[in-house]
């Protein structure tokens, strides 16, 4: 019971914490976030634009934003990257002085850079009537180049915190293995045995087989906790969490794509004949089915790829907006009910974090179970 209130009061504090810092967006960002121009102002911007705030926390950028003071936001400077015809040009973003509407330039090596909106351009030589280094075409548009952009964001500074945990945590572990074979885990082998087991015994063993399950094992487990670890701290308000890793694209997509090359890298003669040319089915049939099969190969990365996007961004989006709720009617009647709710979501997000990277995990044993089975043909 004393357990339980701990973590409910902690639980409380965490959100009410995610609450202040969800709403802590500047005046200038809350002015531009949204998308719109300077010239461009309307009476939805001038309220509270829930859509700005909620796209702005969302978003990858390439500075860790803390909090606010005297109106003024703190933030955990990143190394920018570009890569640019000069060649390899580095500075801090700290230099753009939280510019979100491209009206402070940067020079490094002969070259102007501005930032708008998440985004690292080549600035004009001049600035436009708003005081912006930017050039807009006519659907609004900025026509600006850009830059190769290799630098470390928030979301790849996320990840590396990410790596850096799992490693604290698993070389303790791998090494009490090593000492102590056969003996009962205790400190943090105790407590990550049971979701290693539970990896092992019921998603690699059952969907991949007992003749090929070790070989994969590693890989899966690897999966499991780094989506896990990512999903855990993406739920953390305060840096070094709050960004939004899980709900990247791109980095859904290179977890996928790995999961592809590993699927198909390791099928045996089986899989690739009934995935060309099926057994036992007339050729006019496996002429029909090929492509289709073959097509199938794309989609199931691709599957991956959108529900752990999907989940993950969508439970962002819902907690921000029930945040939102008091800001928008601008009454501390609705905070008892939006904190409630939030305060529910929020430990919903708590299960789907696992779930998320349990069912990865899950369906990636299964294609790799249906790549390595062997088939009896008669």
């Amino acid at each position: 019971m004393r357990s339980a209130l701990i973590s409910g009061l902690f639980t409380a504090v965490v959100t009410l914490f995610f609450a202040v810092s969800a709403t802590a967006v500047t005046p200038d960002q809350q002015q531009h976030v949204d998308g719109h121009h300077d010239h461009e102002h309307t009476e939805a911007s001038e309220g509270f634009d829930i859509t700005g705030v909620i796209m702005h926390h969302i978003q990858d950028e390439h500075g860790w934003h803390l909090f606010d003071w005297g109106g003024h936001p703190v933030s955990l400077s990143l190394p920018v990257i570009l890569f640019t015809e000069s060649g390899l040009t580095t500075f801090m973003s700290s230099e753009f002085h939280h510019d979100v509407d491209g009206k402070v330039v940067v020079e490094k090596n002969g070259e102007r850079f501005t930032y708008y909106h998440g985004h690292i351009y080549y600035a004009n030589a001049e600035a436009n009537d708003h005081g912006a280094f930017i050039t807009y075409t006519e659907d609004h548009k900025v026509a600006n180049a850009k830059p190769l952009d290799f630098s470390i964001t928030k979301n790849v500074a996320s990840l590396f915190v990410t790596v850096f945990l799992m490693l604290l945590v698993f070389l303790p572990v791998a090494k009490f293995y090593k000492k102590n074979p056969g003996k009962a885990p205790k400190g943090l082998a105790g407590i990550f045995e049971p979701l290693i087991l539970f990896v092992r015994d019921d998603v690699a063993l059952p969907n991949i087989g007992e003749k090929h399950y070790k070989r994969f094992t590693p890989y899966l487990l690897t999966l499991f906790f780094f989506i896990w670890f990512a999903n855990m701290l993406g739920l953390v308000p305060f840096a070094p969490g709050g960004a939004n890793l899980s709900g990247n694209i791109a980095f859904t997509m290179v977890l996928a794509a790995m999961t592809l090359l590993l699927v198909n890298l390791n099928g045996n003669k089986d899989y690739w004949m009934h995935m060309i040319w099926m057994p036992g089915v007339p050729w006019p049939i496996r002429l029909l089915l090929a492509p289709i099969e073959l097509v199938g190969i794309l989609t199931k990365p691709f599957a991956l790829m959108i529900r752990l996007f999907a989940n993950m961004t969508a439970g962002h989006i819902v907690i921000l907006s029930l945040i939102s709720l008091t800001f928008v009617f601008e009454s501390f009647a609705v905070a008892p009910a939006s904190m409630a709710l939030t305060l529910f979501i929020y430990v919903i997000k708590l299960l789907v974090a696992f779930l998320q990277a349990y069912i990865f995990a899950l369906l990636t044993a299964l294609f790799v179970g249906q790549a390595v089975a062997e088939h009896d043909h008669h």
